[in-house]
Order: C-alpha cells, then structure tokens, then sequence
C-alpha cells in the first residue's frame, strides 16, 4: 500500500510564512497566556481583542498548512478498513519515521547533546493530557469514551504518583532542564502551535482526534530511544519513567485509539477522515522538521549549532 511519501514539503510547518520564528514565538506566548488558568480582569476587553488578532494569525497559518497537503492526502482510502490499514500504515512510512536522530541519541549522544534535546522537546510539549480533553468536547460516543480513557491513563488513573505530565516534569528537574520559548527552535514551538490550534478550535477537532492519534501509533520507538541513552548516560530509573512507561503503554494506547475512536469515525462520520488523515499528516510533517533541525544542530559542531539557536532566535 502506497503510504504518504515524497511530499516535498520540508517546509510545511513554515506554511509560506517569511518570518516563521516570529509566528511561532508569538503563537507560543499567546499559548501560554491564554491556556493558563486566571482571574476575571479590569483589561478583558483587550484581552478579547488579543485573541481575536491571534486567532486570525493561527487561523491563516493552519489554512496555509493544510493547502500544503490537502492534494497528498486526497487518494487516502474513505473505506473503513482500508482507512485504518492507511492510518496503521504511518508508523513505518509516514513523514518522519525511522529518523536516524533517535539510533544516534540511543548509542552515542553524549549528556549535553541529549540534555538540549529533552529541552527542546519539554519547551514543545503542549500536554497531551489537556489535548485530549480539548479535544473530546462534544465527540460522538464512542470516540469520546475512548479518548476519556486515554485521558484516564494520563491521569496515572486518580493517582497523582502515576500523572504523566508530573512524570516528564520529574526528568525536566532531575537534569536541570530549562526549557524557555525563547531558547526553543521554532520547529519545535511550531509543533506545539499545530496541536494546540487543532485542540483548543472545534473546526479542527477531527483534525486533533487525526494528530493524537499518529502519536500513540508512532512514539512508541522513538521514546525508547530516549530511554535507551538516558539509560546508557547513567541516568537514574525515575529520570527515565516517562519515556519507559510510553515505549510500552502507548502502543495498547494506539490499538485502542485505532478500534474505538477512528474505526467508528470511518463507519458512522466518513466525512471526517479528510480532517483525520490532514491531521495526522500535519503532525507528522511537524515532527520530521522538527528532527531534522535537531540534527541540523547537534550534528553541526558546537559553534554552528550555537549560530543555528542564535538564527531561530
């Protein structure tokens, strides 16, 4: 089966945009601010008007993505099986897979290299326990119990000791981490961008059920990864819970995700699988750029790599 391949589209997290780091550090803050919880203010009004100016920003950068692939996933299968073997199908051949980056961190990364790496990814993510409940908002039944499950899990079910954001805070403390917006590549912001965008606005809620659903499928290999070097680098059990917990989890969390959420999406709703395949693709896309400007960084000497950070900046 012909899986997405050859898109050409290195670039799509830029969308066309001439100055992505400005986007996507505006974006980011804009994140930030507004998902966190607050109190009534005298300012609402501006706040309001702030939204609506970087609703419209986010709004033009999504549409600008999604042109970049509407056209490569057009011929995806709108049969249910044949949509779901599509979708299986993206853990060894969609955008980003089996990037040599993750054998490297495994075997030969040295404990700065992979300490700069985690901070990318800490400042990049969103929260995939908050995605999902954005997402479930209003969901046909059985998707929304599967993803009330998956959001369970996340929630270490009602033990905060098994919580996994804490989890992944825990390895942010334990190595001294200090992930900032401003020292994060935009590829890596860009990423979080997609899927808070995807999450937080119900016109993109299939796209998101498409997007989380590609990471259950994919991080199962690539967290593994992780963990192997962490592991090789003489890092403590607890520093690497998170990842070994999501090399094994993740993938009962995908099959999952796959039978009780999608599987009844392509029998019952077959006029969401565009916005699902978009999504995924999006995603994935996301993070093969995201890959690819790690090694662009690590790989190129400390001078270059620093020059690279300063050029993001």
């Amino acid at each position: 089966m012909a899986i997405i391949q050859g898109l050409g589209l290195q670039s799509a997290p830029a969308a066309g945009f001439a100055d992505p780091n400005s986007l996507h550090r505006g974006l980011a803050r804009w994140n930030r601010s507004r998902l966190s919880p607050s109190v009534p203010r005298q300012d609402w009004r501006l706040e309001l008007s702030r939204d609506q100016r970087m609703q419209h920003k986010e709004g033009e950068f999504i549409e600008a993505f999604r042109a970049q692939v509407q056209d490569a996933v057009a011929a995806v299968p709108t049969d249910p099986d044949g949509f779901i073997a599509w979708f299986e199908g993206l853990k060894e051949s969609g955008p980003g897979q089996w990037d040599p980056l993750f054998d490297w961190l495994a075997t030969e990364a040295d404990m700065d290299q992979m300490r700069w790496f985690l901070t990318q990814e800490a400042a990049g993510e969103a929260g995939f326990d908050d995605l999902v409940a954005m997402t479930q908002v209003k969901l046909p039944a059985r998707p929304k119990l599967e993803l009330a499950r998956n959001y369970w899990d996340e929630m270490g079910r009602g033990n905060m000791g098994g919580m996994h954001g804490p989890m992944l805070d825990m390895t942010v403390q334990g190595l001294e981490l200090a992930p900032t917006i401003e020292g994060t590549l935009w590829q890596s912001l860009a990423l979080a961008n997609t899927m808070t965008a995807f999450a937080t606005t119900r016109r993109y809620a299939y796209h998101s059920v498409g997007a989380l659903g590609v990471v259950e499928l994919t991080a199962p290999t690539r967290v593994a990864s992780v963990a192997a070097g962490l592991k090789r680098l003489g890092a403590a059990p607890k520093l690497r819970k998170y990842f070994d917990l999501h090399a094994v989890l993740d993938v009962e969390h995908s099959k999952a995700w796959n039978a009780e959420a999608l599987m009844p999406l392509a029998q019952e709703h077959p006029e969401t699988l565009p916005a699902i395949a978009e999504g995924a693709i999006m995603r994935l896309l996301c993070g093969e750029q995201c890959f690819e400007a790690y090694r662009a960084f690590l790989w190129a000497g400390a001078q270059t790599g620093q020059t690279l950070l300063r050029e993001s900046a």
